[in-house]
C-alpha cells in the first residue's frame, strides 16, 4: 500500500501520479433545507390568499345588508302616532293654503293677431275662429309678413312687445304646445300667434283649461320620501 493512500481504502484504490479520487459532497442536507423553505413559503401565501379572499366575502356581504337596510326603510317607513302625524302634516297644508293665487289675465283681455307661415290655406282664420269661441280677442288675421312666411319651421311664435305682460304670454301659449315666445319694437299690448309648418291643431280645450288652471293656482311640488 502507498504512503498516499487514504486510509480505509485498501488497495482497491491505489493514488499513483499527481491524480486524487474526488470525493463529493452529500446533498442530502441542502435538499431538506430548501424543501422546508419552499413548503413554509407555500403555506405563507396560501394563508394570505385566503385571509384576502374572506375581506372580500364580507365586505359584499356588509354593503348588501346596508343596502337592504336602506330599501327597507325607504320601502316602509316607521307608523307615526296619529298626533305626531297630524302635526307633521299641518305645516304642509298651511303652506298650501297659505299660498296665494297667480293673478292671471282673463283670455277677454289679450288680443291676439293670428298669422299663418305655411302653404296651408285658410288655416289662420280657422285658428282665430276657434280662438273666440274660447274667450280670446281676435284682432287681424292672414298671411304672416315676409320675415316670417314659411320660415317657421316649429309648432308658432307668439311675438309681442317688451311691455307685454309676461302672463299674457302665458294665457295665450296654454292653447298651443311647442310655442315659442319673440318681441319686436311695438307698443301696443296686442300679441301676434304666428302658425308655423309643425303646427296641427290647437290643443283642446279641456287640456288648455287644466293648464290655465295650474297656473293660475301653481301646486307645490310632492316632498321626496326616498
Amino acid at each position: 500500500m502507498s504512503m498516499l493512500t487514504p486510509p480505509g481504502m485498501g488497495g482497491k484504490y491505489r493514488v499513483t501520479g499527481a491524480a486524487y479520487p474526488r470525493m463529493s459532497r452529500p446533498r442530502r442536507r441542502r435538499r431538506i433545507v430548501f424543501t422546508v423553505l419552499g413548503a413554509v413559503l407555500g403555506l405563507a401565501l396560501l394563508g394570505y390568499g385566503s385571509l384576502q379572499l374572506m375581506n372580500v366575502f364580507r365586505g359584499e356581504s356588509g354593503s348588501g345588508k346596508h343596502r337592504n337596510a336602506a330599501a327597507k326603510d325607504c320601502a316602509t317607513p316607521k307608523p307615526r302616532a296619529g298626533a305626531e302625524a297630524a302635526a307633521e302634516a299641518a305645516p304642509a297644508a298651511a303652506s298650501a293654503a297659505a299660498r296665494p293665487a297667480v293673478a292671471l289675465p282673463q283670455p277677454g283681455e289679450i288680443t291676439v293677431n293670428v298669422y299663418n307661415a305655411t302653404p296651408r290655406a285658410g288655416l289662420a282664420k280657422a285658428v282665430g275662429d276657434e280662438l273666440k269661441k274660447r274667450g280670446f280677442v281676435v284682432g287681424k288675421v292672414g298671411n304672416a309678413p315676409a320675415d316670417f312666411d314659411k320660415k317657421v319651421p316649429g309648432t308658432g311664435i307668439l311675438l309681442g312687445s317688451p311691455k307685454t305682460d309676461k302672463a299674457a304670454f302665458s294665457v295665450l301659449g296654454t292653447q298651443l304646445e311647442g310655442d315659442t315666445q319673440q318681441t319686436d319694437a311695438r307698443d301696443s299690448g296686442d300679441i301676434d300667434l304666428i302658425l308655423g309648418d309643425a303646427f296641427k291643431e290647437l290643443s283642446p280645450k279641456e287640456a288648455a283649461d287644466k293648464e290655465l288652471a295650474l297656473l293660475a293656482n301653481p301646486q307645490p311640488a310632492p316632498a321626496k320620501t326616498c
